[in-house]
């Protein structure tokens, strides 16, 4: 009988290890490091968390943002395409030195959720500024939301491993706000219908790919990040497995022979 129940043990835990982790309905979470884009200077951590009942707790700390003013910051992503990284300077396609939205989209994909303080959450409200986080007078950002199912798009929470972080805004002529004077007017506003934005307010300021997943190598000939199935079990998790399912043999081919011995 204790033999059984040994075995039994043995088999939960290398089931445990095959299913990837936490059992069905535990929080699964994401992280990314946010990195600087434009030579902006900001840096930062995002975590995003697949609750329970199919919402998103997303919470992101960053520095070295333009200070006293927003920031529109959203969920980017290009899922089932194979394509995860954040943009480079090889991504200024007319050479000016300053990589807007539209030459860092074709890297980080289309807004899937707008990281706003409240109300709408989708990609409408990607410029909503109003309801965008301010960084404080050193250039911080502190941000905390939790997204309930019915925010998201369809297939999001499962497909986590493969959306990037973006934050935007940056400043230009270094004069401690959004004006026209830095880079004239924002084309991107422009083309949603919405006029009068200066460029400076949607350019990407950071960006952030997510961790713990692989793809193959990017066309633009860099490994790229992301993407993936978590699920997946790995070498280690895999040779772990062999040792504890042949250790059990050992353990259990001891424990007869002892017994054949006093027998």
């Amino acid at each position: 009988m204790g033999e059984l129940r040994f075995l039994f043990l043995v088999s939960a835990l290398w089931a445990c290890l095959l299913a990837g982790g936490p059992p069905a309905g535990a929080d699964t979470t994401v992280t990314a490091r946010l990195e600087p884009s434009n030579d902006s200077g900001v840096t930062g951590t995002a975590s995003l968390t697949a609750t329970d009942g199919g919402g998103l707790r997303v919470v992101i700390h960053a520095a070295g943002h333009v200070p006293g003013v927003p920031h529109a910051q959203h969920l980017h992503g290009s899922p089932g395409k194979g394509h995860y990284m954040c943009p480079s300077a090889a991504n200024d396609a007319d050479g000016d030195g300053l990589l807007t939205n539209e030459e860092a989209a074709g890297e980080y994909g289309k807004v899937f959720v707008a990281l706003t303080t409240r109300g709408d959450a989708s990609a409408a409200s990607g410029l909503a500024v109003d309801r965008m986080p301010v960084a404080d007078a050193t250039g911080h950002l502190d941000y905390a939301r939790t997204f309930s199912a019915d925010e998201l798009p369809d297939g999001l929470v499962e497909r986590l491993s493969e959306v990037h972080v973006v934050q935007h805004g940056i400043d230009v002529n270094g004069n401690g706000k959004y004006d026209m004077a830095g880079a004239g007017v924002s084309s991107f506003a422009e083309n949603l219908g919405v006029p009068d934005i200066p460029e400076e307010a949607t350019d990407p300021a950071s960006c952030g790919v997510v961790t713990g997943a692989k793809s193959p190598m990017s066309p633009h000939g860099g490994v790229e990040t992301g993407g993936g199935d978590p699920r997946s079990v790995d070498l280690p998790v895999a040779a772990l497995g062999g040792l504890l399912v042949a250790g059990s043999l050992l353990v259990l081919w001891r424990v007869r022979r002892g017994r054949a011995g006093n027998s």
